[in-house]
């Protein structure tokens, strides 16, 4: 059995690397057959029903840092589902190099859960993080790192990916700018548009708000406010588009309404190219797209509006 010396650890300093690891591979790979059976994200009651070795081993915690009793360090962290972020009990943000701040627990650097995460931080352990998509409701992202501490600000930076350790070994260099633009060139990779993504396919029923297409797999988050112009990641900023209509909205084959109607740009409409032209663009101009029944998962009216007005133009 493998043992790690973890020098400023109250009791007897010693970790097992060998219980620790099975801990970890056994949960994500749960998680893992969790996710096919219910992509739209894992209830927090399900979440409490890992089992390891045969022993109930909750992933999730009301406390936020989640460490089990037979681990020396924490094994998940979450940031609750809150309609307006700023509203949250902890502003879990990406800081100025774009790389997530997770909050301590309170103030006190040495209260428990802290310490907790300090320790998976020093032996870089996997960890799994828990993002809120509605109330009781949470996206599993793993494996991610904590990979520093800032304590003037009470939070650690978390990373999900190699790609994001390679721009923060960039921004601990000094090189914030250059932390920044390498991020832009993995952008899919962060978790904020993971998160937006299942946020927005979670809202639409997994269909597409065009034509009703309800294959997962061919569904994608479109943004109103595309990402590159300061679109944030918020379920109001996108709506479910198939890959064909979302690929027709992004390049301005088609527009949205504030109202939600369709208009299909007017060269297209007097196109003869075939049944899928027809059937599938042309028909749908002046229908309305179908939207959320929560109103507060709708599209953004004023985002739309701003939107619609680049499609006209492009008409024009």
């Amino acid at each position: 059995m493998r043992h790690v010396w973890v020098g400023d650890r109250k009791g007897s300093g010693v970790f097992d690397a060998d219980l620790d690891e099975r801990v970890r591979s056994s949960a994500m790979a749960w998680l893992r057959a969790e996710l096919l059976r219910t992509p739209d994200g894992i209830s927090h009651a399900r979440l409490q029903d890992f089992h390891f070795e045969g022993t109930r081993l909750a992933l999730w915690s009301q406390r936020g840092i989640r460490k089990p009793a037979i681990l020396d360090a924490a094994l998940a962290i979450q940031t609750t589902y809150s309609n307006r972020p700023d509203q949250r009990p902890y502003e879990d943000e990406p800081g100025p190099d774009g790389l997530l701040r997770y909050k301590w627990m309170g103030t006190n650097p040495n209260a428990a859960d802290n310490r907790a995460l300090r320790v998976a931080m020093e032996l870089h352990l996997p960890l799994i993080y828990l993002v809120g998509l509605r109330p009781g409701l949470y996206q599993p992202i793993f494996p991610v790192y904590v990979v520093a501490e800032e304590p003037e600000l009470h939070q650690f930076v978390v990373t999900t990916s190699e790609q994001e350790e390679t721009a923060w070994e960039y921004a601990s260099q000094g090189e914030v700018e250059l932390s920044r633009r390498y991020l832009e060139s993995v952008r899919s990779h962060r978790v904020h548009q993971r998160v937006f993504r299942e946020q927005v396919l979670l809202a639409y029923g997994s269909r597409c708000a065009f034509c009703n297409l309800g294959h997962r797999e061919l569904i994608d988050a479109a943004h109103i406010r595309e990402d590159s112009a300061g679109g944030e990641p918020k379920v109001t900023n996108g709506i479910a588009m198939c890959k064909l209509h979302h690929a027709t909205f992004d390049n301005l084959l088609v527009g949205i309404t504030p109202d939600y109607r369709i208009e299909v740009r007017h060269d297209l409409l007097e196109e003869v190219d075939g049944p899928t032209l027809q059937h599938s663009i042309k028909q749908l101009h002046r229908e309305k797209i179908r939207v959320p029944e929560r109103r507060i998962a709708r599209p953004d009216r004023e985002l739309l509006a701003e939107r619609f007005e680049r499609f006209m133009t492009a008409v024009a």
